[in-house]
């Protein structure tokens, strides 16, 4: 062979050589972007929509909530409300006790919440995160539709207590929902939800939450008891229970901000 073929030769090894490389580079970003872009996994989504079904009907209905928040040192404080909602789009919450709060109503239609309150003539624009009593945020009441408003994706399997559970990552899908996170345990077999974890923007931990007390409610067996524990200071808890709960055919003036003054009365 002559020198300027060895020389060819030489040089075509070397451009395939530079092609294999680059052709392995491009595969790693491709990897590594995959790895980053937010994931939607079918199967976690199925398990979140059954999960809310659970916890909720698809139907209208209304359901009596008695909500007691303790902290140390200080004496529990007791709260009711009575929800209406109809599908996952519109709720209203009304306060029942104490007396001196009764009349005031919160609205969602959509993610938007607005509270009438009757000393004042308009309601005011009011977000789901906004506290409405000791760990109990406005959409933890008003808005409980994980399936529309997180992209979920499965972490792992974990075995509790002798059952199965899937552990997903639900990330918010824009910031007006109510938590920016949520890491939640929920049953392989009957889709029923055990815990959750809340994180806040910053990535921080704010309250975890555990779905108790399985009864028939409302036609299918739901948790009836949710116990919210804040995750920054110690001791500070929310029992949740939930009663009462008939299905109703609710018209759609009744989600409307005009109609909250009638509720009122």
């Amino acid at each position: 062979m002559t020198h300027s073929g060895t020389e060819g030769l030489k040089m075509n090894v070397c451009v395939l050589i530079s092609g294999i490389f680059l052709m392995l580079q491009t595969c790693t970003a491709m990897a590594e972007e995959a790895s980053t872009a937010p994931v939607d996994d079918s199967y976690a989504r199925s398990i979140v929509e059954k999960a809310d079904l659970v916890r909720f009907p698809s139907e209208g209905f209304q359901v009596d909530i008695v909500i007691n928040t303790s902290q140390p040192d200080k004496q529990v404080e007791m709260r009711k409300y009575r929800v209406l909602q109809k599908g996952n789009e519109n709720t209203v919450v009304m306060v029942t006790e104490p007396a001196s709060e009764r009349g005031q109503i919160i609205l969602m239609k959509g993610r938007d919440l607005w509270v009438f309150m009757p000393e004042v003539s308009q309601p005011v624009r009011i977000s789901l995160a906004q506290r409405l009593t000791g760990q109990v945020a406005n959409g933890d009441l008003a808005r409980a539709n994980f399936a529309a408003d997180y992209n979920p994706k499965v972490l792992r399997d974990e075995t509790i207590n002798g059952e199965n559970y899937v552990v997903m990552e639900l990330t918010a899908v824009d910031r007006s929902v109510t938590y920016q996170k949520v890491v939640y345990w929920v049953n392989k077999k009957n889709a029923w939800p055990l815990k959750a974890e809340f994180y806040s923007l910053s990535k921080r931990l704010l309250k975890t939450c555990s779905y108790e007390n399985f009864q028939s409610l409302g036609g299918k067996v739901r948790p009836t008891r949710l116990v919210m524990e804040d995750a920054l200071r110690g001791g500070e808890k929310s029992l949740l229970e939930y009663s009462e709960m008939k299905l109703r055919d609710l018209p759609e003036k009744i989600f409307t901000k005009d109609y909250l003054k009638k509720l009122a009365e």
